[in-house]
């Protein structure tokens, strides 16, 4: 246990500032605004002190804090981070002032706005640091209420069945999780994601299950089997993997680009990290029994999403299906590493470049996708709503800086050499080649798809003759270059000095691939 509560105070932060902005009147908008920024700096600062205090040389928990909260169902206060968690508060406190400063022009209900997205960041906070299921489902299905209310409220003329649908989805996906882990529990009497994994490393976990849930008509296999899957559906809605994406295009495009920004560039990452501190470990021999379908369903998503994209005309929903393109290369690496490979040392090596590129990738697209839905909100703002592919056309024209930084961004997207889209991919498929080379050779197709329509945007949005409506669009102010200055600098930072995050993170990595002892 920790000397100080670091986590538990990181979570509190975000809670205490959205009910000051709760007391905050409608009429004091730009107090609302400018508090809100200043708790998300607070909590940035604060994670950069976690950042800072880190032993990188260590891939176990750390500032953990454990406290006895329900003894009789096992249920604890059980918080803690390793590089994983780590990098995820990193990326959670980046975006949020993001998405803050994207939705500055929201006029209605702004308190309640601003304070709803602060209680989204603190369930972010504390799905990422809390280590057993039950104070960790609380957060994640908390997380879906503030979701829920900010396209509900404030989004485009479909908001109201987008965000049905977006509740629905995840509510479903949640209850089937729910009742994977009541399972466990049943069979064990624990809800410690360490505990769990434990066992399962020991070999012990399913045949408890077994023994105290089999039915004669499912063969042992077929219980952990079922098990697994209502798990891995929890997730899968969450990332999301298709076929269970259907959901996400629509809440992206009706929900206000500031919310929009934190639904994909840290709320996505929940799922992700479900996969790889819940699934990976629980259930790592699940998911080799199940390889196969599994890798079928990644390379689903990255092609399929990448031509989803390349047919949309709304630069949200292009960009939507592109969210869905690049996580699916997270889910690739992630479901490479659990081939089995016989204690192969070379391909073990393999295994920590894949992973290592998962966390890299998450982090990466996290920034990036941020971003770009941060120049659509730009756009809107200058056109008046219009974001259309065919709306535009020759603005570098008029707006020079907004065309170069929005392309240091999509080319980031692309994964050019030397921005930080790169080198997260170049991992994944450097690891995921040599495990399972027919999955990656075809998830190759999403990288070409990729280049197809993100040179699309750039040639119908900003080359070509200029629209005579747009002659007048202003380009970036000076306020609005220094705000993205820090974005588009770790672009570059990290596309240049990758160890920024892989120092961190390796360590953790290695430790998470030899738990997998198959």
């Amino acid at each position: 246990m920790t000397a100080f509560p670091w986590l538990t105070i990181l979570t509190i932060l975000p809670v205490a500032g959205a009910i000051v902005l709760l007391a905050v009147t409608e009429r004091n908008k730009n107090l609302a605004r400018w508090l809100a920024l200043t708790f998300s700096f607070f909590a940035l600062a604060l994670t950069l002190i976690l950042w800072h205090n880190f032993i990188s040389a260590s891939g176990g928990m750390q500032f953990q804090e454990r406290y006895t909260w329900i003894a009789t169902l096992g249920v604890e206060y059980h918080v803690g981070i390793d590089g994983l968690g780590l990098l995820m508060l990193l990326l959670s406190s980046i975006v949020v002032p993001i998405g803050m400063v994207a939705s500055w022009q929201i006029q209605e209900r702004v308190p309640l706005y601003f304070s709803l997205v602060l209680l989204l960041q603190a369930c972010l906070f504390g799905t990422f640091t809390a280590l057993n299921f039950f104070h960790w489902f609380i957060f994640w299905e908390l997380g879906l209420v503030p979701a829920f209310f900010l396209i509900k409220l404030w989004g485009g003329p479909r908001r109201t069945s987008a965000a049905t649908q977006f509740l629905v989805y995840t509510m479903v996906g949640s209850i089937a999780l729910l009742l994977a882990f009541l399972a466990l529990f049943l069979a064990t009497g624990k809800f410690d994601f360490i505990d769990l994994a434990q066992l399962a490393q020991n070999g012990q976990l399913m045949p408890a299950v077994i023994g105290k849930l089999g039915w004669h008509r499912f063969t042992p296999d077929h219980v952990a089997l079922i098990i697994f899957a209502g798990a891995f559906l929890g997730f899968a809605v969450k990332v999301p993997l298709v076929p269970f994406h259907t959901w996400l295009p629509a809440s992206y495009a009706e929900a206000p680009t500031g919310t929009t920004i934190l639904l994909t560039g840290a709320m996505s990452k929940m799922g992700l990290y479900g996969f790889l501190r819940i699934l990976l470990p629980i259930f790592g021999a699940e998911m080799q029994v199940a390889l196969t379908p599994l890798l079928w369903l990644a390379v689903a998503t990255i092609v399929l999403s990448a031509y989803a994209a390349l047919a949309q005309k709304d630069l949200k929903r292009i960009f939507a299906y592109s969210s869905i393109n690049h996580l699916g290369y997270c889910l690739l690496g992630i479901f490479a590493v659990v081939k089995f490979t016989g204690g192969d040392v070379a391909l073990t090596a393999e295994k920590y470049a894949a992973m290592n590129g998962v966390l890299l990738q998450m982090f990466n697209h996290g920034l990036t996708a941020a971003t770009l839905f941060w120049f659509v909100a730009m756009l809107e703002k200058r056109s008046g709503g219009p974001r259309g592919l065919n709306d535009f056309g020759g603005l570098r024209k008029v707006a020079p800086v907004f065309t170069g930084l929005m392309g240091i961004a999509l080319f980031s997207s692309l994964g050019l050499p030397g921005l930080n889209g790169f080198v997260g991919e170049f991992l994944i498929f450097k690891g995921s080649f040599p495990l399972v080379t027919w999955a990656t050779a075809l998830s190759v197709l999403g990288l070409l798809v990729t280049a197809i329509f993100i040179l699309g945007i750039l040639q119908r949005v900003f080359s070509g003759p200029l629209n005579e409506k747009w002659t007048a669009l202003p380009d970036l102010t000076t306020g609005e270059r220094l705000a993205l200055a820090p974005a588009i600098a770790l672009m570059f930072a990290l596309g240049l000095w990758p160890q920024l995050v892989l120092t961190v993170v390796n360590n953790t990595v290695v430790q998470m691939v030899q738990q997998l002892k198959f």
